[in-house]
């Protein structure tokens, strides 16, 4: 019988390190290796693209993340090099678009007009207010980042530069749903995306070890989500508004898992080194794994990493555990089996259903539409109906790049 490594894949994404070196040190972070100043050379950028457009294997829709340090580090003019490399090598079916998550405290007027030349999606991570964000967000003396990141984030709204923000969202921040509203408003910030404090790598979440996080993290969301509608000035909640599409879905279909497909996600270090399936896996050690590396983009085929020992034992494992959400969870088919990066750190394998973390950022936000617009006028079936409209509105802006 054919496994999913036997099947010729789709790349969704395709996440590349510039640089594992970081200008902070978040007290959270999970990367290994952000002293390293390592720089991946523009001709690993050229190969990347070489074997992935020649594979035929990319999605019409590609989006290619920089990421996994602090990507501004290195200047405009080093991604002008392999944008134009990548562009020159793109096939006319393919709509590919860049996407840079940043601390944006490197943000200058060069950088706002590269990112507006290439209409580069922009992630901006900020925890709120200064009190909120600076009690994790430091330097590498431990002091706060609060005044250079908001002074980047206004300077993108003078520049008319689109952008969302991403707040890990802590055990205090959680009982402060208020405060982060208020804080969004008082700066334009209309686009936002919450990303739970996590056990990844060697960092272990006092939120997800604390008494109930999903109860924690329900007030909030609930508490955040009726007072942004009542306010109108946010106009997209990922966890909520990103959900919708998830939830009404034609009947017996699931959500696409990029994260449980081998190669839904390429993932790729400075070095060149190949991983997939949850981004944060690329740099951490397991022995049984081969440390997730399934090759190198320099001396390997795609072809050859698909049946690498590493990724099929991957993808088995993988497999092993969708399927036990599959006949385990009743929200299967809003996440698709889960990410496995929380199944290792949170239940020690990959081969294992329901973690804390999906039960925060799949289960409660799922319960809470549905809960919502079943409070509307006509009850669960005009939930449907409208949820069907608001699947198709969403549907229409599909390629958004990442959140």
């Amino acid at each position: 019988m054919p496994t999913s490594t036997d099947v010729a894949p789709l790349i969704h994404t395709v996440v590349l390190q510039p640089t594992p070196f970081c200008n902070i040190n978040c007290r959270y972070c999970y990367l290994p290796q952000r002293d390293a100043k390592t720089v991946m050379p523009l001709q690993t950028v050229i190969a990347i693209f070489e074997k992935i457009f020649a594979s035929g294997w990319s999605s019409p829709y590609l989006t290619v993340i920089w990421h996994a340090g602090e990507p501004l580090v290195l200047p405009t003019s080093y991604y002008q090099a392999a944008f134009e490399a990548i562009e020159a090598l793109r096939p006319s079916g393919i709509e590919l678009r860049h996407s840079i998550q940043t601390n944006g405290m490197l943000i200058d007027q060069d950088w706002c007009d590269f990112i507006k030349k290439w209409r580069i999606g922009v992630g901006v991570s900020i925890d709120g207010p200064q009190h909120l964000h600076d009690a994790n967000r430091v330097t590498r003396a431990g002091k706060g980042t609060f005044d250079r990141t908001i002074a980047g984030i206004r300077l993108l709204r003078r520049e008319n530069v689109s952008f969302h923000v991403i707040t890990v969202l802590s055990e205090r921040s959680m009982r402060a749903p208020e405060e982060l509203l208020d804080f969004y408003i008082s700066e334009g910030i209309d686009d936002v995306c919450f990303n739970v404090e996590e056990s990844e790598g060697t960092h272990v979440s006092g939120l997800l070890s604390s008494h109930n996080p999903a109860d924690s993290f329900r007030y909030f969301l609930d508490r955040f989500w009726t007072l942004s509608r009542k306010n109108s000035r946010i106009q997209f909640i990922r966890e909520i508004d990103g959900m919708i599409p998830r939830i009404f879905r034609p009947e017996q279909s699931c959500a696409e898992n990029a994260q449980v497909e081998p190669f839904g996600m390429v993932n790729i270090d400075c070095h060149g080194n190949v991983s997939s399936f949850s981004p944060e896996l690329l740099g951490y050690k397991n022995t049984r794994y081969n440390d997730f590396i399934v090759g190198n983009i320099l001396s390997d085929s795609l072809q050859d990493m698909l049946s690498s020992p590493a990724m099929r034992a991957m993808t088995r494992d993988i497999a092993a555990g969708v399927a036990m959400c599959r006949k385990e969870c009743e929200y299967f088919s809003v996440c698709g089996g889960g990410a496995p990066v929380n199944k290792l750190a949170e239940n020690g394998g990959f081969a294992s259903s329901r973690t804390v973390f999906c039960s925060l950022v799949q289960i409660v936000p799922t319960d809470l539409i549905l809960h919502a617009l079943d409070r509307l006028e006509g009850g669960i079936d005009g939930a449907i109906a409208r949820g069907a409209q608001l699947l198709a509105a969403a549907a229409a802006d599909k390629f958004q790049g990442a959140r």
